[in-house]
């Protein structure tokens, strides 16, 4: 389903050992920090669960950049070595992050916030310094749980969460939560490695400008993000700032690129926001044009739309209605495979159409030994379309449950083939990058380019510029199209 930044991440247990190492980046010994084996490890480990959170982002010419830049500052790192990853991820969400073992990944909604190729070389160099100065690998040494973050800050009930990540897929790797001193030390090895491959890392202390003005347009969110894992980017600029004129006089190799024009180019035609491709939701309808079906959501309830399943959460977080593809080729498989997987008690399982459709309606039971208040109740519909087990699971504490059974209905009998060529054949907005022909201000050059009122802010956002701003003749300028 949708490639989506949002997503619940699921407890994992994290392998520390009690090995002494010296820090590649201080010189200094660090206690209780995982060895560079156990750091590759976890990483694979953790890598294809990211990507199936995500969705890897298809784009050769972006990948092959990423690629080329990250090693060129890998190999002048304090860990030459090591062999790195890099991915692009399908996600709308303003967000990079790296894990142990040399894993680093970039949305496509922070790379189309970027305005030249040394905003990205900065922030691509800060999160190579997570990784070769061990942030990931010191920051595990007093944890024995994965951090976990909710659709929006909904909380959810324990038990309800654990059934709603699905194999416990999700690792709070993705968006680990650092100190301010290692966020100081990731942006000094950022500069320091952007300025070694030539770029000029003054330009990453302005993109901390962008991401403050960011967040101001959008409010205070609980939706992860490279903002909210992140210190105050108000506060990082001066220190950016005086690193970069430091580093530039000590590596002394100028001139520094920027490459603006040659960055815009390459991202023209990015996918930007939410990929409708990938399923979305109209006035309470869920639709995923691809696969061609279609569902009511329950009213006021927040959706997330993975990958891997649709997530619906009421407001109070006491009840869940999941949707998902299963693996399995029969309903009557789909079902035993969900109850062996979530440990279900089953209470009644009956054979249903939906809109013509075959169906197994089964109410099962997952009972906690420790506390019998946790018992849950779950309503499952499986229902065979397209030669594929689609499944609801309806959740709720057993107490609680009754009242939430008509609007687990109401979506599960209500799920369809998708025929309407409207809701079919929706396209995503797209970066569309465009020549200035006459000096003007941004403001009347939206304008003029048929930018809403509405979306002026943004759009200026987008290209780090100011709405009143003089754009001269012959400048690049990000607008969005579709």
């Amino acid at each position: 389903m949708n490639r989506s930044g949002i997503a619940l991440l699921g407890i994992v247990l994290l392998f520390v050992t009690s090995n002494c190492s010296v820090n590649p980046v201080t010189g200094k010994k660090n206690l209780l920090v995982m060895g560079e084996q156990q750091e590759v490890a976890l990483g694979a480990e953790a890598d294809p669960q990211i990507v199936a959170t995500y969705g890897l982002f298809e784009d050769p010419k972006l990948q092959d950049f990423i690629d080329q830049k990250g090693q060129e500052m890998v190999a002048v790192s304090h860990r030459p070595n090591l062999k790195f990853t890099f991915r692009i991820m399908d996600s709308p969400v303003i967000n990079a992050f790296a894990i142990p073992g040399g894993y680093v990944y970039f949305t496509r909604g922070i790379l189309a916030h970027f305005n030249n190729e040394a905003e990205f070389a900065g922030v691509l160099g800060h999160e190579i310094g997570h990784v070769t100065a061990r942030h990931s690998a010191i920051q595990q040494r007093n944890a024995t749980v994965a951090q976990v973050l909710l659709i929006a800050g909904i909380i959810v009930s324990p038990t309800i969460r654990e059934f709603a990540n699905e194999a416990q897929q999700l690792t709070s790797l993705m968006f680990l939560k650092f100190s301010r001193d290692n966020e100081s030390q990731a942006d000094q090895l950022g500069v320091e490695y952007s300025t070694k491959i030539d770029y000029d890392s003054h330009k990453m202390a302005n993109f901390f400008k962008t991401l403050n003005r960011v967040q101001h347009q959008s409010g205070a969110s609980d939706i992860p993000t490279f903002l909210s894992t992140h210190p105050d980017p108000l506060d990082r600029y001066e220190k950016v700032e005086e690193a970069s004129t430091k580093w530039q006089a000590k590596v002394n190799t100028p001139p520094y690129q920027v490459d603006r024009d040659d960055y815009l180019r390459m991202i023209d035609g990015l996918i930007y926001g939410e990929d409708p491709r990938q399923g979305y939701v109209e006035n309470n309808i869920f639709y995923h044009p691809e696969l061609l079906f279609q569902f009511p959501t329950p009213a006021d309830w927040q959706v997330a739309n993975m990958p891997s399943q649709v997530q619906m959460v009421p407001q109070d977080g006491k009840a869940l209605l999941l949707f998902t593809l299963s693996g399995e080729t029969t309903l009557e498989k789909a079902a035993s495979a969900s109850a062996e997987q979530y440990q279900l008690t089953t209470v009644n399982s009956k054979s249903t159409t939906v809109n013509g459709l075959p169906a197994l309606e089964v109410t099962t039971e997952q009972v906690d030994q420790q506390d019998p208040t946790q018992n849950l109740s779950i309503l499952s519909y499986y229902i065979s379309y397209d030669n594929k087990i689609y499944v609801f699971h309806g959740v709720a504490l057993k107490t609680d449950f009754a009242p939430y059974n008509t609007i687990f209905l109401n979506s599960m009998r209500q799920f369809k083939k998708l025929t309407d060529r409207s809701k079919i054949n929706v396209k995503p907005e797209k970066i569309s990058v465009r020549t200035v022909s006459r000096t003007n201000t941004l403001r009347n050059l939206l304008v003029q380019w048929g930018v809403e009122d509405k979306r002026l802010e943004e759009i200026a956002i987008l290209n780090s510029m100011q709405l009143d701003e003089e754009v001269a003749a012959g400048t690049l300028v990000k607008t969005v199209v579709k």
